[in-house]
This record gives structure tokens, C-alpha cells and sequence, in this order.
């Protein structure tokens, strides 16, 4: 079985300034460079050949290329706890597009559509059951001066380990030129 996604891999600079940005948070499980990503779709476990469906049906997909910024902090909570620390980007517009484009591909090969709310973002910090001062953090924390072309998306593979998740890319897909 595998467990795919489709992501937006952020540049090296941009990268950077994520990393940059990490830090000052009790318990926090900063994401390293390999980890971080914008999750287009979460697809879930696959066998291979559905998985093989899946990546020639995202070859079809049609996008222009387009450039981002990173915008805002934020958190994600869970049973009144938070759970992951992250950063939105803009604008979501070109962004939500292209989920949808996805969405709409994965569909057509028996990919249930997501039925969770979009929202465009990069998570930096996930947290156990315990979590340090998100919210001074949030309040004090200067979001990073961050812009990048996007010219590809990506299907990823995820491994759960004991120290998170790891992720490869198992196939590339070019965006059009803007």
C-alpha cells in the first residue's frame, strides 16, 4: 500500500525562510526542509495500481504557473488542543484552482472528492499532546518575507516513523507557463 498526496514543494529560499522562522515554541516538532509542503490533496492509502492511475490521471491536469507569498501564522486544533503551527500563503486564488483541477482528475480514476474546507497553507510545527505558547508566538513572531514561482506540482509518497513522517516525490508535474 502507499500513501499519497499531491503538494506544492517550496523553493529552496523560500524553504529557508520557513526554517528561518522555526523556533521558541516548548514541544513544538519543527518540520525540517524535506517535510515541508503545501498538501493540494491528501489521497490516503493506495494500492499500486490505483496508484498508478492516480499519477497519469494528475498528467492531464492543466495549470499556469504561478508565484506566492507567505501571508499569515496559524493554528489547527484539535479536541481543544493544538495540534499544528502554519503559514498561509497568497494569493490562495491560483492555489484553490488547482486543487480543484486535482480534485476533479483524482475523481475521474474513483478518488473520492475532499470533503474537507481548502485552506491553502504550510505547516511548520505539529505538536503532541502537550504544546507550548502558540499564540505568543503567533503575536510576537514576524512571518517571513517569502516569494517563489511555482512551476511543478508533486505526487508524494508519506512513510510514518517514530520521529514523524518522511516524503518523496514520486512524480513530478510541470505548471504552464504564465
Amino acid at each position: 500500500m502507499h500513501r499519497l498526496f499531491v503538494a506544492l514543494k517550496p523553493p529552496p529560499p523560500m524553504r529557508d525562510a520557513l526554517l528561518a522562522a522555526m523556533g521558541g515554541v516548548a514541544h513544538a516538532r519543527w518540520q525540517t526542509a524535506e517535510q515541508l509542503h503545501l498538501t493540494l490533496r491528501f489521497i490516503g492509502e493506495v494500492d499500486r495500481h490505483r496508484a498508478e492511475d492516480i499519477a497519469a490521471a494528475l498528467g492531464g491536469v492543466h495549470h499556469p504557473g504561478f508565484a506566492l507569498s507567505l501571508a499569515r501564522f496559524g493554528q489547527f486544533d484539535r479536541k481543544g488542543r493544538t495540534d499544528a503551527l502554519w503559514i498561509g500563503i497568497t494569493p490562495d486564488e491560483p492555489v484553490r484552482q488547482l486543487h480543484n483541477k486535482i480534485d476533479r482528475a483524482l475523481q475521474r480514476v474513483g478518488i473520492a472528492p475532499d470533503q474537507r474546507a481548502f485552506l491553502p497553507h504550510i505547516t511548520i510545527a505539529r505538536f503532541g499532546r502537550t504544546a507550548g505558547d502558540v499564540g505568543r508566538f503567533m503575536e510576537l513572531a514576524a512571518v517571513p518575507q517569502a516569494a517563489a514561482q511555482f512551476n511543478e506540482f508533486c505526487l508524494y509518497e508519506s512513510q510514518l516513523g517514530t520521529d514523524g513522517s518522511s516524503y518523496s516525490i514520486i512524480a513530478r508535474y510541470p505548471l504552464e507557463h504564465p
